[in-house]
């Protein structure tokens, strides 16, 4: 149905307002158009359920205006806000292909500029670092290596700070794009990551402090795994006895992403197994 067909816009009320907007939109595409319905629909229900008053609306209004304000190429508060409020999670588990490593949050601080490096690259800010290997194999659903895989890595320092936020490393430090071999393996030395707070300085921080909710994130890794055929999956690698693994502020745990280091050869080490799902049926 048209907005002509329902009647003229200015014939609104609040028995049909819902309806008219609906109308008047014309996506490309049917799924567009589910998106798009569903959208409208649960917001004005949302408002009419809460009775949300015209002072609520302009708060929520500004709360959204301050998000983008925040945001820059280095840290998107609107991603914060999805994850904090679980929306990133929910996406994730329920968007998971079968067979495939299970996914876990982006992050606001997630930079495409990474350095290419090769197998075996030393990541850390200094050679002084107490060095931890990580290492690992990237394999298909359909059975053996993943063809032409590769690892995007980011991770925070010891003191909890991905190297974008601190001052006294470089800038590219803690951080990767790698191809694997032809084997599916890579390897790399970096540095034990270290728990941390969330951003506290912006809307989202302010949201977390009236809900009485905790900021604090258990030490983990970003891995953004891609391979020619198969579905790319954004997940984590957090540290087994990690004090915040029972209270992530983002959710974004799962047991089978929580890793226990071992020691060999006098250090520590990261055995990991990555699983992609093939595109081809």
């Amino acid at each position: 149905m048209t907005v002509s067909e329902s009647g003229p816009a200015y014939d609104i009320h609040p028995g049909n307002v819902t309806e008219k907007v609906i109308a008047s939109f014309h996506m490309k595409s049917a799924r567009e158009t589910q998106l798009l319905t569903a959208l409208i629909a649960h917001l004005h229900a949302f408002a009419r359920e809460t009775q949300l008053t015209h002072g609520e609306w302009a708060k929520a209004i500004g709360f959204l205006f301050r998000c983008g304000e925040i945001s820059s190429d280095k840290r998107d508060e609107f991603m914060l806000l999805s994850d904090v409020l679980g929306l990133s999670s929910l996406v994730d588990m329920t968007d998971a292909p079968e067979g495939a490593t299970e996914g876990s949050v982006l992050g606001p601080f997630y930079a495409a500029d990474s350095p290419v490096l090769p197998v075996g690259a030393d990541l850390r800010a200094s050679a002084q670092d107490s060095a931890l290997l990580v290492q690992g194999v990237v394999s298909s659903t359909r059975g053996g290596a993943a063809p032409g895989a590769s690892i995007d890595m980011w991770q925070t320092n010891v003191n909890g700070l991905y190297a974008t936020q601190d001052e006294a490393v470089p800038d590219d430090a803690l951080r990767c794009k790698m191809h694997c071999g032809a084997d599916g393996r890579f390897q790399f030395t970096t540095v034990l990551p270290g728990p941390y707070r969330v951003p506290e300085d912006g809307p989202v921080g302010e949201l977390l402090r009236a809900g009485g909710r905790t900021a604090w994130r258990p030490a983990h890794f970003h891995f953004l795994l891609r391979a020619e055929g198969h579905r790319p999956i954004t997940t984590e690698i957090f540290v087994a006895g990690d004090p915040y693994l029972g209270s992530d502020a983002v959710f974004g745990v799962r047991k089978s992403l929580i890793v226990e280091p071992t020691i060999k050869d006098g250090r520590p080490v990261v055995d990991l197994a990555f699983t992609l799902a093939s595109d081809v049926g």
